[in-house]
């Protein structure tokens, strides 16, 4: 099975991505790419997508990562049915209710301070 995904090339701290058509069992550095179909830099936010080359691979098969879905349908490309745009903007946060803020409020309630008197001790004198 294909796989359209991003590829990283650039240098350290300078990403930059192409859109590679690959086997989606390999790693995206090591497996065999059979077609490239873009290029994305982040940076700039600037997408090149060869639309009939992507139009292709996806009407053969080819499954989508989910950043690659959002590029390609702002680059035009007609999506078939079975792709599943995912709107995942929330996370479900584990344990919500151990945080601080959904904690009932506990009022604090200070006690005296206990003040020890400290008594005189008066030096004995040895005659």
């Amino acid at each position: 099975m294909l796989a359209i995904r991003l590829q990283r090339v650039g240098r350290t701290g300078y990403a930059v991505y192409r859109v590679a058509v690959q086997e989606s069992q390999r790693h995206p550095l090591s497996g065999r790419v059979v077609a490239y179909v873009g290029t994305y830099n982040p940076h700039t936010k600037e997408v090149k997508i060869q639309v009939e080359t992507a139009q292709k691979y996806l009407d053969n098969g080819a499954q989508p990562s989910p950043r690659v879905i959002k590029l390609l349908a702002d680059a035009g490309v007609k999506l078939p049915k079975w792709v599943v745009k995912s709107d995942k903007k929330t996370s479900a946060i584990k344990n919500s209710d151990k945080l601080r803020k959904n904690q009932p409020k506990v009022e604090v309630v200070e006690e005296p301070a206990v003040v020890e008197e400290i008594a005189e001790v008066e030096p004995t004198v040895a005659e």
